[in-house]
């Protein structure tokens, strides 16, 4: 065998073997205990945004979500809370659900996680395009199928909020959302308490740009494929994933 020879088949050995660390090393981060992390296509599955059902009562938990989509023949995938909400589990700030504007944009300041500004929006179009941008680059159009305002924005063109501290001591249970760079959804929750910066730093680990807090303690998750099921809670508005049918 010629030394040309030789040298091709090493080259393809090496390249064969980058590409399989490379592959390991995805997949142990995708795999990172720290947190349920759920990606989905927007055009595989539908993503909705739920508050009230054809009754105007509250879902509430993800248990009464679950168990009113199957009686209209849905399957539940995945589903998480959807962003803050008030003593009387109305949304706080916009919530946009089927087009319609149900509650109207908080731009005002204030005290606590919700006002630590920039806040920001997390809201899917007609055409199943994910969008998270700040509250202050924000406008209503009508092409606007579901939208939730919430706070404070994680990472921000790339980087991470500034009023994050590495090594604070502000650990809560934690959830969010983001849109990865071939526009799929990447939702994600802490399984324990962890601190806003290490949580915006995993957000950007995946390559977000930018990724909006959903909540904190209260924050559940519901993923059978990976065995964590919590259907619990007394929540404003909550996000579910169904098998498009």
């Amino acid at each position: 065998m010629t030394s040309r020879k030789l040298k091709k088949i090493f080259l393809i050995l090496i390249g064969l073997l980058l590409l399989s660390s490379s592959f390991i090393l995805f997949k142990n981060f995708n795999e990172d205990i720290r947190f349920i992390t759920y990606i989905v296509n927007l055009n595989e599955k539908k993503v909705k945004f739920y508050w009230k059902d054809e009754n105007n009562i509250n879902f509430r938990s993800i248990e009464n979500l679950k168990n009113w989509l199957k009686n209209n023949d849905y399957e539940l995938a995945f589903a998480t809370n959807g962003g803050m909400y008030k003593k009387d589990l109305s949304p706080q700030g916009l919530y946009i659900e089927n087009f319609e504007i149900k509650n109207q944009l908080d731009t005002n300041n204030g005290k606590g996680n919700f006002y630590l500004k920039p806040n920001g929006i997390f809201y899917i179009t007609n055409e199943n395009e994910g969008i998270i941008c700040t509250t202050e680059k924000f406008a209503v159009n009508k092409n606007i199928k579901f939208a939730t305002q919430s706070g404070p924005m994680l990472v921000i063109e790339n980087k991470i909020h500034p009023a994050f501290k590495e090594g604070s001591k502000n650990l809560n249970i934690r959830n969010g959302v983001s849109v990865l760079d071939n526009g799929n959804l990447v939702f994600v929750m802490s399984k324990k308490e962890i601190n806003f910066y290490d949580f915006a730093t995993y957000f950007k680990q995946l390559g977000c740009k930018n990724a909006l807090y959903l909540d904190g303690y209260v924050s559940r998750t519901y993923l059978p494929e990976e065995n964590w099921i919590q259907t619990d809670g007394n929540f404003g508005v909550l996000i579910g994933v169904t098998n498009n049918k």
